[in-house]
């Protein structure tokens, strides 16, 4: 039985587990937390609506139900060609690798004085530590935004700081101290969340002034304070707690691999998802795929990457392993799949965002939109682990 051997844990890394698992390969997956983690439903954490075993399933009971091995460790070093991973414990090599260990972080100067909703997951409890303080302490100015990067603009997470911060700003106006606190929302580009198209845009415009929420564009991030921020301009916003998400960046242990990669570090690939060498010259290939936001993706310039996507890429993976594995020529790409989708959660209610090659729409869904992504959110977990059907494409 062929083996093939995953690295990481994230959504991207467990549906190719779990699909290669029903194609009946042996399958390894290592991840360096014991635990997969629902990071688009942790944005109720700061509020006090989830708690982490909301927002998490067990990696052992994902192993049970599926029948692939698990292995918690560090992975330190990739050797790509020769399909070998080095970890903190041990050694691995397989037949067929898949590179699914997430990205890394651009770097800020004064990043101790910020918390973020997409960074290590017990940030989120910190995060709702600090408003709970906040609250006690009887008001307070609050900043959350997030970050680009110019090297690779797909690899950005503008959707959960609009979230989080506007299921606070229902937070405190359910506690009766909306009035306490001073709210504002940043970010370095002149047009935040412009990739969501014009209409969304404007939209988010008119939410921001429904809910008395500043805002502060355009302006390129010095550095983080005690107490605020500094921007290239000498400019300072003012805040008492900062949730900020920096954009992704190469990962760590890339730099200590063989990998080829693009200029932020990401692992460069073809539409297959497949790890390629010397891409501009005598392009090669080792049974060695890229997935989810380990991956540089191409594509139109509104590219975002996000869960599903990560997802598609999986199960694109696992196709394209059996059909190798069997000299099958068809393949399948991620390219045609590429689109924004997610329901923006608001506390009260949410907007309903999609953007693909024909435009960009954002439709509210005043109440039911909260409960149509709490419904998401439990649907993930029970259909992950069999406890429920799961619907094709979801």
């Amino acid at each position: 039985m062929k083996k093939v051997l995953v690295l990481g844990g994230g959504f991207a890394g467990v549906e190719a587990a779990i699909f290669l698992r029903k194609k009946g390969y042996a399958v390894t997956l290592i991840s360096n937390r014991d635990f997969f983690y629902i990071y688009p439903t942790s944005i109720w954490i700061p509020t006090g609506e989830a708690t982490m075993e909301d927002v998490s399933i067990p990696l052992k009971e994902l192993s049970e139900v599926h029948g692939f091995e698990l292995i918690i460790d560090e992975v330190r070093q990739i050797y790509s060609k020769e399909r070998r991973v080095v970890c903190k414990s041990g050694e691995y090599r397989c037949e067929y690798l898949i590179i699914a260990i997430g990205s890394g972080k651009v770097k800020h100067e004064g990043s101790e004085h910020f918390l973020s909703i997409c960074g290590k997951p017990e940030e989120a409890l910190k995060i709702k530590d600090r408003i709970d303080d906040l609250v006690a302490r009887g008001g307070g100015k609050i900043a959350m935004g997030f970050g680009g990067n110019p090297k690779d603009p797909s690899n950005v997470r503008g959707g959960p700081a609009f979230e989080v911060l506007f299921n606070v700003h229902n937070h405190l106006k359910k506690l009766g101290v909306r009035d306490r606190f001073e709210l504002t929302f940043f970010a370095p580009m002149e047009k935040p969340g412009a990739r969501m198209g014009p209409q969304a845009l404007k939209m988010m415009d008119l939410y921001f002034k429904r809910l008395g929420i500043k805002k502060h564009f355009g302006k390129k991030i010095k550095r983080f304070e005690e107490g605020g921020i500094l921007f290239e301009d000498e400019s300072r916003l003012e805040s008492d707690f900062t949730m900020f998400i920096p954009a992704g960046s190469g990962h760590p242990v890339f730099k200590n691999s063989d990998l080829p990669l693009n200029e932020a570090g990401l692992v460069k690939i073809n539409d297959y998802c497949e790890v390629v060498h010397d891409y501009d010259e005598s392009p090669e290939v080792y049974n060695v795929f890229a997935i989810g936001d380990s991956a540089a993706i191409d594509g139109p310039d509104w590219r975002a990457k996000q869960g599903h996507i990560a997802e598609v890429m999986a199960r694109n993976v696992a196709f394209n392993i059996d059909a190798i594995a069997k000299g099958n020529d068809e393949r399948k790409g991620y390219l045609e799949h590429l689109n924004i989708l997610c329901v923006m959660d608001s506390g009260d209610g949410a907007a309903f965002v999609y953007r693909d090659d024909k435009g960009g729409r954002m439709i509210p869904m005043p109440i039911v939109g909260h409960w149509l992504k709490k419904g998401w959110g439990w649907y993930c977990k029970n259909s992950k682990l069999n406890k429920i059907p799961r619907i094709p494409g979801l």
